[in-house]
């Protein structure tokens, strides 16, 4: 896939408003991991806009080696310039096209509704990830998810790339046709949840604490 500039049209503005409002939900998906260490393991951050979570990562359960790719340049160019350790690289995607059987662990957020082939990144990170390996996935744009048919209209509005609609099952499948073992957990941020006035994502509160708690999936998917 050839690198964009940005993949929100808002730019470093908006890049930079999503990388505070997901820091408490990067810190879950680390507190999900299932892995004791990742001293001895390199890790791959799929859609890595910044960098906010493999930083997050290094300084919580340091690892061997990092990569975050993206298709947006200027983002990963900002990520690189961040990066607080060399054992971390930042890339655009094209150099996932060398490193096969190169990662231990991988990760993304909230990055598959936005992928147009979700067959084909599945057979990618069966090629990047060694035997053993896992990859997480959190996601919450699904058709399971009641907001969702007013999300995609409102996403659709700033995403510099297509808005796909996938149902759970179809995340399920496309991994385990490239041999996968597959499961799932609610996501279940035990946090507290910051919440707003006038949002149109989630009017009530309450909408808010049933997305965190029961909309939104981790995926685990182990080769």
């Amino acid at each position: 896939m050839a690198a964009k500039v940005g993949r929100w049209t808002g730019g470093a503005e908006t890049e930079n408003a999503m990388e505070q409002e997901h820091a408490p939900l990067w810190q879950r998906m680390i507190d999900c991991i299932v892995e004791p260490s990742l001293s001895d393991k390199d890790v791959l951050d799929y859609g890595c806009n910044q960098g906010g979570f493999l930083r997050l990562l290094w300084q919580q359960k340091p690892f061997r080696k990092g990569m975050g790719v993206d298709i947006a340049a200027e983002s990963v160019a900002n990520a690189e310039s961040r990066k607080p350790d060399d054992a971390l690289s930042y890339r655009t995607l094209d150099v996932l096209d060398d490193c096969e059987a190169a990662f231990d662990v991988a990760f993304s957020h909230e990055v598959l509704y936005l992928l147009p082939d979700l067959a084909a990144h599945a057979k990618t990170m069966r090629c990047v990830l060694r035997p053993g390996g896992s990859y997480y996935a959190a996601i919450g744009c699904h058709t399971d998810n009641p907001f969702w048919e007013n999300w995609k209209k409102l996403i659709a509005a700033y995403s510099a790339v297509p808005v796909q609609t996938y149902a759970p099952e179809d995340y399920l499948r496309a991994f385990d046709d490239q041999g996968f073992s597959v499961s799932v957990r609610p996501f279940m941020l035990q946090d507290f949840i910051p919440v707003k006035p006038d949002n149109a994502y989630m009017p009530r509160v309450v909408d808010s604490i049933h997305y965190h708690t029961q909309y939104k999936l981790l995926f685990r998917f182990a080769v």
